[in-house]
């Protein structure tokens, strides 16, 4: 049985055994380790997943792919070293379903994951959780670069993950590695060392961190202190920004993720 990508659900299937070799390492797999892998499609991950000796739960959105990975896979999942999920990973219950260890236990996110959906799948495991010990992800390079910062700049979605974990660029991958090509590069994005522990350290709520973050940088142009009047009394961010010793003129793009939480604590 032959699966064809398809377009509609950003189906990018990786075919580099380089590539693949690469995650691997990046994920630094112990025997016994709980895996979950998004959008497995026709194995290839999955295959070198239960090779490193990980419990591996796949969940998978397209049913033309089911049946492929249970007839492929039927002892893995006969020693219940793998779980085959037909499931959406944005649907709010997906963690509940088949008694998966989603959500009871310390586990990883290894995956090669549609890039339309890379932002919401940050937001559901870092910033609403069960959060991941670390997450390896096939993104988009442009994404990832953004993430890091390469630039200097920050931005909602590079502060929204250095907030829980620390992230880097593994390697960037050719559109060559996949099958069909996408039409835009991509990279391994490794992100270490995940939990909320800056926000018990800094007694600060998660929402109210991401609410104060994305007003201030609702308006590029304009400064981060000026946003910021929409949520915070002015006198009181004269007050902040002395203390922090921040420039008036400093735009949100050039704030640290340790003065975003001061700000929030405040």
């Amino acid at each position: 049985m032959q699966l064809w990508a398809k377009k509609s659900l950003g189906q990018h299937f990786l075919n580099s055994n380089h590539v693949l070799s690469q995650i691997i390492e990046a994920g630094n797999i112990k025997n016994g380790e709980k895996v979950l892998e998004i959008g497995p499609g026709t194995g290839f991950l999955t295959t070198a997943l239960l090779k490193t000796g990980a419990n591996v739960v796949a969940i998978e959105k397209d049913i033309r792919a089911i049946d492929l990975l249970k007839e492929k896979f039927q002892n893995e999942i006969k020693e219940r070293r793998l779980e085959i999920v037909h499931a959406d990973i944005l649907e709010d219950d997906v963690e509940n379903q088949n008694n998966s260890f989603i959500s009871k236990e310390s586990y990883s996110i290894i995956a090669n994951i549609p890039y339309y959906i890379t932002g919401a799948i940050l937001e559901k495991f870092l910033e609403k959780g069960p959060r991941p010990t670390k997450m390896v992800l096939l993104v988009q390079k442009e994404v990832a670069e953004r993430i890091i910062a390469r630039d200097q700049k920050e931005s909602v979605l590079s502060i929204s993950v250095k907030a829980f974990g620390t992230p880097s660029i593994v390697a960037k991958v050719s559109r060559g590695a996949f099958t069909p090509p996408p039409s835009v590069d991509s990279a391994i994005l490794l992100i270490e060392n995940i939990s909320n522990q800056h926000f018990i350290e800094k007694n600060v709520d998660i929402s109210t961190f991401f609410e104060i973050v994305k007003i201030g940088f609702a308006h590029k142009r304009k400064y981060a202190i000026r946003n910021l009047e929409a949520k915070i009394e002015k006198i009181k961010l004269d007050r902040i920004w002395s203390e922090l010793k921040l420039n008036p003129k400093i735009r949100a793009e050039e704030i640290s993720i340790t003065s975003w939480f001061d700000i929030a604590k405040n």
